[in-house]
């Protein structure tokens, strides 16, 4: 049997159904990255791709259309129940998509070469490009559970950690930082694994603090780090475009410094005296009145923070608050969260 669309009108009509399947998958991905990602360039390197394919798209193949002899039409699969995020059906189309090339290429080397070499040429592309889509939307996930994020609460060591820490989540607290200083770095990293798997199953942000090797290691949601730790560039590089990474600020210039270095949100404080770190001076609830007027980006009031003094550091201008002993140390952790929480707007 011939391979020829011309003589053959079975060939025709299954390169004609995958150009659609092709071109439709790419619209899918393309109206992603235009209204949930916001990525110009992206946006028209896949329309550039659906206008290539539409002008290979000829009439001999649309002709051969014959949808009452399809046996394909109405065909579904379970696991197409199962694209309930934004990152599950970027990648069932991007498979689509890529399939339906492979198909064209095969079925078009000799009959329309310059068809195969666009399929192919675009195929390519396409696997670059999902990862590229894939990361931008799971960045973009990322920073919009910062944004909703008023409490996050900063641990410390205790043998019932986790049973605190999903007490919180319970209540509402939207980030988790993972804060140890004692014990091994394999007492920490099977710690950070547990409470990064909480996390993940509750989708709340789970942070580590200082350490990236750990972050990197439990695929953490980013990092926060201190004024004497690595710099951003340096953990932009290891963690990549789409993890948060946090920077402690103290002042002014370095609260103005960790935005432009592309830091992704904040801490400020500390602004009252903390058992966790006695040593060190406080800021003051001023701090968190010049943040709130200057700050670009989401930022956190820090430093012995408890219900009792919460009303005057949201008075000053903060909407989000980083907390160790008002939950941690609290008898009753799940009802502490929900009283932090609904004091802030």
């Amino acid at each position: 049997m011939s391979i020829d669309p011309s003589t053959n009108s079975n060939v025709a009509q299954l390169i004609d159904a995958n150009l659609d399947r092709a071109r439709e998958g790419l619209r899918v991905v393309e109206d992603w990255c235009r209204f949930g990602l916001n990525q110009k360039e992206l946006v028209v390197t896949l329309k550039g791709w659906r206008q290539q394919l539409g002008l290979h798209h000829r009439d001999i193949y649309k002709q051969a259309r014959d949808t009452s002899k399809d046996q394909g039409i109405g065909l579904c699969h379970p696991a197409q129940e199962n694209r309930n995020s934004p990152e599950r059906v970027i990648a069932a189309n991007c498979s689509r998509v890529q399939e339906a090339l492979r198909v064209l290429e095969e079925f078009t080397r000799s009959c329309d070469p310059d068809l195969a070499t666009s399929a192919s040429s675009i195929r390519y592309g396409l696997y670059d490009l999902e990862s590229s889509v894939l990361n931008f939307t799971l960045k973009t996930k990322r920073r919009q559970k910062l944004k909703n994020c008023k409490v996050c609460l900063i641990t410390s060591s205790q043998a019932n950690l986790s049973k605190t820490i999903e007490e919180s989540i319970k209540a509402g607290v939207g980030m988790i930082q993972y804060r140890c200083k004692n014990g091994t770095d394999s007492e920490k990293l099977i710690q950070a694994k547990e409470l990064a798997a909480i996390c993940k199953s509750q989708e709340v942000l789970f942070i580590i603090n200082d350490r990236l090797d750990l972050a990197l290691a439990v695929e953490a949601d980013g990092v926060h780090l201190g004024q004497d730790d690595f710099s951003t560039d340096i953990a932009r590089k290891l963690l990549g475009s789409e993890k948060l990474i946090g920077r402690s600020t103290h002042c002014l210039k370095q609260l103005k410094d960790a935005e432009s270095e592309g830091c992704d949100y904040l801490g400020v404080g500390p602004i009252y005296p903390t058992k966790t770190k006695p040593e060190e001076s406080t800021c003051g609830i001023g701090f968190v009145k010049e943040a709130s007027e200057v700050s670009e980006l989401p930022w956190f009031a820090i430093g012995g923070i408890n219900n009792s003094n919460l009303d005057k550091v949201i008075l000053a201008g903060a909407n989000r608050i980083a907390v160790v002993g008002a939950i941690m140390d609290a008898s009753d952790p799940l009802e502490a969260s929900l009283e932090l929480l609904q004091k802030i707007p």
